[in-house]
């Protein structure tokens, strides 16, 4: 009892235990100055216990401590409850309830949230001392005006105000027991992060208060929570998945953790927005999808984690990792350029076995002799496994480190297929340093801070970090750009130059289009949260589609940027077939953790179908047409020529032949394969020449 006592001629007095620091807020701006959002504590209006609807004292009385009005602070078999669990618990269980209202407002007040002995003790002792200095109406006051009540609210009037839309109050008997039931969980009951669950738990409040006699039957009955309109925060699902992944930034970024804070970051409102309604349109039913947009300097400009955050709070744009396919061999083709290779270089689509791996390509057969580029831009898969044997599968990872990819990459020869699991905000983050020439490109979220009007923070741009040389990232552009003009990632077109790769991973589990245009790359994934297969899923359509409506509003105010390289037409013969081009996986191959073989079964292909017969011919001036190159020097549109023989290779990469032109290794000559509803003009019979 001396304790008690000589705690309470230390306590403060009522008045200033009303006036106590209400902790450090947090307001998040946009780009353009827009507040986003205020998070922190937030204790809205104090209310006086006369004033507080009886409805809302008799909930948390009922709820939290039935025995409020009778104990002394401490509830004698609350104690018995709790030195009985204390002898006989195991390692790692922390103490469980028994916490009177009181101990409550004095853990609020003066003490951590840690779980020991020592701090129940010690909450005892003030929850004593407390109730020899104070009123039980001037502790369930203090109570219902500071406990956390979930998604920064603190204090009956902010949650009312925050869930409800109106002031504490007003607050009705339904309304009450949903607010008395958060105390026990805030971010498992808050109904703006699960309704239901926050309605389930203000009915078994109206159950206790009809127990503790202090409504009736009939009124809990009449009080049904179903009926409550919860208010919804315009900005949750637009700019959360954002503040959440930027402002954990802050703890080392700042040292400050008082005094509240203005923080300016780089998100563009009008961004997000297209970016929430791009996910939200696109993504496949069932289907989650993530997108991240880079500006130049790294700029996060818009970011968007799933399709609702009020539904899941997880942010598959920077914490899923998944396989991300075809768009792996952007890394594969940048060792590749490095090592010596250019676009133009001509190379065999063959079989080909590594170390007992057999990659197929989703046309389901080979083209014999073709560029780099065609092979990029139709994702040729015998043509990335050689490469990577080529330039090694080693020097490969270490290509993808290079540009930011920070989980862990195999170097089994799957890899080169995108075997190994990676997050979106990684990828677009190396799309972005290629577009910027090779130089590195680190997303960042916030520009500055300040407190008190003072800036504590300012952000520094490095550009000196060079990955590349300028030419391999030039080239690599080129290759991009026809994957888009022409290839895999044709739905990604917005009338302007766009570079970029899908990626699709066995099973349709993942479909991810990669790129960029005017200045700004985006990233989009969709897929799954269990993995499980989404028929149809092909990083050539619905990413691909997000992607582009996406871009349409993204760089609709910025002039068209030519890049270093124009793009060029792979050769026409070898053009795959339409499954290739949308919907067929890109890596080809199931492979266990260890990157071995699986036997696959039979793969699952969506076909499309339609009649294509009305297609444009995929000429020159159709992709100055598709990239908007017309509209700045109009030229008329040149009679389509004759479709050329097949291309022989080059000096500099010959092939041994035979004395028909057959290749000596047995590899056939290249196939004609014309895309469905392609116009071929007559060819004259050619006279064979004399021996």
């Amino acid at each position: 009892m001396i304790a008690v006592y000589s705690t309470k001629s230390s306590l403060p007095s009522f008045d200033e235990l009303k006036s106590s620091p209400n902790g450090q807020m947090i307001r998040v701006h946009a780009a353009d100055g827009t507040v986003l959002v205020s998070l922190g504590p937030s204790y809205g209006q104090w209310i006086s216990y006369d004033d507080i609807p009886e409805v809302m004292r008799d909930a948390m009385v009922a709820v939290e401590d039935r025995r409020f009005r009778s104990h002394p602070g401490v509830d004698p078999v609350a104690i018995a409850r709790i030195l009985r669990f204390a002898m006989t618990r195991e390692e790692g269980q922390r103490l469980q309830g028994g916490s009177t209202i009181t101990q409550q407002v004095a853990r609020t007040i003066f003490l951590s949230n840690k779980y020991d002995m020592g701090r129940k003790i010690r909450e005892m002792i003030l929850a004593l001392a407390m109730e020899r200095k104070f009123s039980k109406d001037q502790i369930l006051e203090l109570y219902l005006n500071k406990v956390y009540f979930g998604g920064g609210a603190y204090g009956i009037d902010a949650a009312s105000r925050k869930f409800f839309g109106h002031p504490g109050t007003e607050l009705s008997l339904a309304e009450s027991a949903v607010v008395a039931g958060l105390v026990k969980a805030p971010s498992r009951y808050a109904p703006t992060a699960d309704a239901q669950a926050a309605i389930d738990r203000a009915s078994t409040v109206l159950k206790l208060m009809v127990e503790t006699g202090t409504i009736s039957a009939q009124q809990a009955a009449a009080a049904d929570p179903d009926t409550i309109e919860i208010e919804r925060d315009p900005n949750q699902n637009s700019v959360r998945y954002f503040t959440d992944w930027a402002l954990p930034q802050l703890e080392v970024l700042i040292d400050e953790t008082e005094a509240p804070l203005e923080v300016w970051t780089t998100l563009d409102v009008g961004m997000q927005r297209a970016a929430d309604e791009a996910i939200r349109v696109n993504a496949p039913k069932g289907a989650q999808g993530a997108l991240v947009a880079l500006d130049r300097d790294g700029a996060v400009r818009a970011l968007v984690g799933g399709r609702d955050y009020v539904s899941s709070i997880y942010n598959r744009a920077t914490q899923a990792e998944r396989q991300p396919g075809s768009a792996f061999k952007l890394f594969v083709y940048l060792a590749a350029l490095e090592a010596g290779h250019r676009p133009d270089d001509i190379v065999v689509d063959e079989p080909v076995e590594i170390r007992g791996w057999s990659p197929r390509n989703s046309s389901g057969r080979f083209s014999g002799e073709m560029t780099l580029r065609a092979a990029f831009a139709y994702s040729v898969n015998t043509i990335a496994a050689k490469l990577g044997q080529e330039v090694g599968f080693g020097t490969v990872a270490d290509m993808a480190r290079r540009f930011g990819i920070t989980t862990k990459v195999n170097t089994h020869p799957a890899m080169v297929l995108g075997s190994s699991n990676v997050r979106l905000i990684d990828m677009t983050r190396a799309f972005a340093s290629v577009s910027q020439q090779g130089v590195s490109v680190t997303p960042y979220a916030i520009t500055r801070v300040t407190a008190n009007g003072e800036t504590i923070y300012s952000h520094q741009v490095d550009r000196s970090h060079v990955l590349v040389a300028p030419y391999v990232a030039a080239e690599m552009t080129d290759l991009l750009q026809s994957a888009v003009a022409t290839g895999t990632g044709r739905a990604a077109q917005i009338g302007r130059p766009v570079a970029g790769k899908t990626g699709t991973t066995t099973s349709n589990k993942d479909g991810w289009f990669l790129g960029f245009s005017s200045g700004i790359t985006t990233g989009v994934w969709m897929g799954r949260d269990d993995a499980g297969r989404v028929p149809g899923l092909a990083g050539g359509r619905a990413p691909a589609q997000a992607f582009a409506s996406f871009m349409r509003r993204a760089v609709a105010r910025r002039p068209v940027e030519q890049f270093d390289t124009e793009v060029t037409l792979p050769e026409w013969q070898l053009e795959p077939d339409e499954r290739s081009w949308y919907y067929g996986p890109d890596n080809g191959v199931f492979v266990d953790e260890d990157g071995n073989p699986i036997d696959p079964g039979d793969p699952y292909y969506d076909e499309r179908g339609g009649d294509r017969t009305g297609e444009e011919e995929l000429d020159q001036s159709w992709i100055d047409r598709m990239i908007g190159r017309d509209r700045e020097d109009p030229q008329p549109t040149p009679t389509p020529a004759p479709p050329p023989p097949p291309r022989q290779p080059a000096d500099r990469n010959p092939q041994p032949r035979s004395e028909d032109g057959a290749p000596r290794n047995g590899i056939p000559p290249a196939t004609s394969i014309l895309p469905p509803g392609y116009r071929a003009q007559p060819q004259p019979t050619a006279t064979p020449a004399a021996p």
